[in-house]
């Protein structure tokens, strides 16, 4: 731990004015960001006695070794700032919200020359319009059904809209009178947009109007007794109402606001948010975080309302939020929130009426959720906690391994030969973490020798990156020096690719492959990673230099986790050489031709109607592609010189010989590890 006094700022080098700061432990990651309205004050703050400080907060200033600050003109640009570094690097002791689910939304592709209606889930796309987000899919659906009866919108994939273009008939939904059938002719385009239009003007609250609008209609056709179009406009009055039925009034007509509540206890918070759009609501989600800092419920709301509308603009960010606790610069992030969406935005907390009482039911949905989250987690961190357990138990580690790496070598035949890397913290995947190699230093079927490889590059990575930040020196390896390299440039904060080591390594495989890859770390200088393998044929565990196994119980949470971290091992491993094998199999001639990129491989093929055409122009010829030089095409006519072309290919069924007149097909090129 360090002394936060070590690196203190001196009296006078804090300036007094806006500013956002940046904490780094001694790897120089960036481990807290935060923003000040007096730089001075606030890090001043930081810098007292460690055991006046919150628990979080202390832990916080002695795992960091240096400060560092940004001034900024106001607290709006600070606010900005915060929240893209936080974004940026990821610091593990900011609260950061955990989304419990992806919640879908209606979307309409605006962008689209025939809008279409459709369910989206995932990150926001420009151009796209969206409502929600929803709890569940099917009540989108529901409503989408309803509400096609009035505004028969596209609904349908490309391929189907293509496919009934073809063949001159609409889709089911266009006989049904649930579809406008663009894609037949039966509306112009910008017919079918005005449609798109009124359903999304119908979405967004403005309901009032086509009730009206359906009501004297019917009463008109009524009045011409033309009965049978009076019942259809009933019917469709009836299928507005029922769409808007499922979404309840609890505020008044034109009401467009946010309302974030938040649940919380000393470990974790609950943030659940309800969207009302014309007085109805239109959409919930909610987060779960663990509170890693020292944060009041108005710093919770704060860090919830930065990641709500951080990326959203426009009309995402509503006219009114309600929220329980005001955050302490709340001038600020109420200007931030007018800049993105353009007009004022009253951040408020409600004090009495429907908007008091709806506040209180999100507060009693956020504590549902944060007593569910608990209920979740407690179970799966106990049977987690306990694997662990048993696993450091059976191998005699000095305690729970909590970073385990599991490695699998994957090939066909001796061809392709790949190996995986897969990380699991704390008994769950990280897969942000995984990693790809290629065997680099030999070619055939040799798992041993590849497991050798593969470990070593893992874990010279490890001591180039301890090499940078001076926590190792090629003095305290033998041989261990060169292996590593020579440093790189300074450490920028943000998560590196082979930063941190494992505490368990575990290898698919027996005997064989643990000694290689204890030879690997031994060669290396290493003698703190503990190395297991995992054998499939009867789920012994080997351990290097044991000549017995062992063994654990079939009912051992433990085995059952190794299982888990060496499948998981396996089907990345296989589905990476897949992707070679896949790639190799649609590769061509040009592929090896260096410095030649897809778009100019498809032009050479377009433009000559086949490889053998290519290979049989003159370097004059291949020039009159465009973006095609001089020197491209004597490269290009070289490889094809020296490449032998396939033999002719046979029709099994009538034997004759089938040219070589079809474009290539247009493979990419060889793929390189992920890791090199």
């Amino acid at each position: 731990m360090a002394d936060p006094s070590s690196y203190r700022p001196k009296p006078g080098q804090i300036p007094d004015s806006p500013g956002v700061y940046r904490f780094r432990d001694e790897h120089r990651r960036v481990i807290y960001v935060g923003k000040a309205k007096n730089l001075r004050q606030r890090l001043g703050s930081y810098f007292q006695d460690v055991a006046n400080l919150h628990p979080r907060t202390a832990t916080m200033v002695t795992t960091a070794a240096s400060v560092e600050w940004t001034v900024v003109s106001t607290e709006v640009e600070a606010l900005q700032l915060e929240y893209s570094w936080i974004k940026e690097y990821d610091p593990r002791f900011n609260v950061k919200y955990r989304d419990d689910k992806s919640y879908p939304s209606l979307a309409v592709t605006l962008n689209e020359e025939y809008p279409r209606v459709q369910v989206m889930r995932g990150p926001k796309k420009k151009g796209v319009r969206y409502f929600g987000p929803y709890g569940h899919a099917w009540a989108i659906r529901e409503t989408v059904d309803l509400m096609l009866r009035v505004f028969p919108v596209r609904t349908c994939s490309a391929g189907v809209f293509k496919r009934s273009a073809q063949i001159g008939r609409p889709c089911l939904l266009g006989y049904i009178g649930k579809c406008s059938a663009p894609c037949v002719g039966r509306v112009t385009p910008e017919e079918h947009r005005e449609l798109a239009d009124d359903f999304c003007d119908f979405m967004a609250g403005r309901t009032g109007t086509y009730l009206s609008r359906l009501e004297r209609q019917m009463h008109e056709a009524a009045e011409e007794m033309e009965y049978e179009k009076a019942a259809r406009l009933r019917d469709d009055m009836g299928a507005l109402r029922r769409a808007m039925e499922k979404n309840a009034v609890v505020l008044a007509d034109a009401t467009d606001a946010d309302l974030v509540a938040v649940a919380e206890d000393e470990l974790e918070a609950a943030v659940q948010i309800f969207h009302v759009r014309g007085g109805r609501v239109r959409g919930q989600r909610g987060w779960v975080t663990d509170k890693v800092e020292a944060v009041d419920t108005a710093g919770l709301v704060e860090h919830a309302l930065q990641q709500l509308y951080g990326e959203e603009k426009g009309e995402a960010v509503p006219k009114e939020v309600l929220v329980p606790a005001l955050p302490e610069d709340a001038p600020a992030l109420s200007q931030w929130l007018a800049e993105r969406r353009g007009s004022n935005v009253s951040l408020r907390i409600p004090q009495r009426g429907d908007k008091k009482a709806l506040m209180e039911t999100v507060h009693r949905n956020a504590l549902q959720s944060l007593a569910l989250h608990k209920t979740k987690r407690a179970s799966d961190l106990t049977t987690r906690s306990r694997a662990l357990e048993e696993i450091a138990e059976a191998l005699d580690l000095d305690g729970a391994p909590l970073r385990i790496e599991c490695f699998d070598i994957s090939h066909l035949q001796g061809d392709d030969v790949v190996a995986s890397m897969v990380v699991f913290e704390d008994g769950l995947a990280r897969k942000s973490e995984y990693r790809r190699f290629q065997i680099k230093t030999f070619e055939g079927q040799d798992d041993v020798r590849s497991m050798h490889e593969v470990v070593s590059r893992r874990f010279r990575r490890y001591l180039q990156e301890k090499l940078k930040t001076g926590e190792w020196s090629p003095e305290d390896a033998d041989g261990a020096g060169a292996a590593a390299g020579a440093a790189g440039p300074e450490d920028d904060g943000r998560p590196k690719r082979f930063a941190y080591p494992p505490q368990l390594v575990v290898v698919d495989g027996g005997q064989p492959q643990v000694a290689a890859a204890k030879r690997a770390l031994e060669e290396l200088g290493i003698d703190d990673v503990a190395v297991c393998g995992l054998a499939k044929r009867l789920e012994e565990v080997w351990l290097p230099g044991e000549d017995d196994p062992v063994v654990l119980p079939r009912t051992s949470e433990g085995l059952y986790l190794l299982q888990r971290i060496r499948d998981e091992a396996h089907r990345f491993a296989i589905q990476y050489q897949r992707n070679k094998r896949g790639k190799r199999f649609t590769s061509g001639p040009l592929d090896e031709v260096p410095g030649l990129g897809e778009s100019r491989k498809q032009a050479l093929v377009k433009h000559f109607g086949s490889v053998k055409k290519l290979r049989q122009a003159t370097i004059d010829q291949i020039c009159e592609v465009p973006g095609i030089g001089r020197k491209t095409a004597e490269t290009v006519a070289a490889a094809l010189a020296g490449a032998v072309p396939a033999g002719p290919a046979v029709n099994t069924a009538t034997g004759e010989i089938i040219e070589d007149e079809a474009p290539a097909p247009a493979g990419a090129s060889s793929e390189r590890g992920t890791e090199q």
